[in-house]
């Protein structure tokens, strides 16, 4: 019988009644365990050599050092941890220079607990985490700013492939690489060709900006027109 693989993270959070909420309710899930939990992000600094963690929930607001600027200078150093928010703000310029600062997940504090967990989960699967309130977010800050469509277009105004239009319509849907590429019928490596050259075309910076492109510019009806089969992935809905 295989043990079940437990993910190590560590907590940072001014708020000491809700930090230890979600201590408890990670230590509870039987998948996660907390390791340490800080009231400042000076304090992670200092311990995190130390200690061996695979993710750390940020809060965004603290006093001193925010939640951003330390993912910034976690980033400037080198740590390849997996980050995400659990953040009371819903502003979406925060949302979206967290996902361009090299978050792995933004999630809201009044997320139901099986929604943090989830969304945790998929992060250690390879994925962004975003509830579907974070990408509507995401849509509307994106499309207030160069990023602009034309009146009803479709992806032969971007010069997409049939392989890269659909590939972008599984993006839409949540899905990783990996499933993508099981999907398709391609490999893992041809997926992240199609991935690169839709970024490029698009003229944005993540798989999450793909998704909520498509979401702020267009319906799915105007811009797909593959035949893909309905898809059952086992991986949460709204991560990408």
């Amino acid at each position: 019988m295989n043990e079940t693989l437990i993910t190590n993270i560590i907590i940072v959070d001014d708020h000491p009644l809700f930090r230890r909420g979600v201590v408890e309710l990670l230590n509870d899930s039987g998948e996660f365990r907390v390791i340490a939990d800080f009231e400042s992000g000076q304090q992670l600094l200092d311990s995190l050599p130390e200690l061996q963690a695979d993710l750390l929930l940020l809060d965004m607001h603290m006093p001193e050092l925010s939640g951003l600027g330390l993912l910034k200078q976690l980033r400037q150093q080198g740590s390849e941890h997996k980050v995400v928010f659990l953040t009371a703000s819903d502003d979406s310029s925060e949302l979206f220079e967290a996902i361009s600062s090299g978050a792995n997940g933004y999630l809201l504090k009044d997320s139901a607990p099986e929604e943090i967990i989830s969304g945790l989960k998929a992060v250690m699967l390879g994925n962004i985490a975003i509830d579907n309130t974070g990408v509507t977010m995401l849509a509307h800050h994106l499309s207030k700013g160069d990023i602009q469509a034309k009146e009803t277009p479709t992806a032969n105004d971007f010069d997409l492939t049939e392989r890269e239009q659909q590939t972008l319509e599984l993006i839409t849907r949540g899905m990783s690489n990996k499933l993508i590429a099981r999907e398709l019928g391609i490999s893992d490596g041809t997926v992240k060709v199609y991935v690169k050259n839709l970024l490029r075309k698009l003229s944005v910076n993540s798989r999450l900006e793909l998704a909520a492109w498509v979401h702020a510019n267009m319906s799915q009806a105007s811009m797909f027109h593959t035949n893909l089969p309905d898809t059952d992935s086992s991986e949460p809905e709204g991560n990408l």
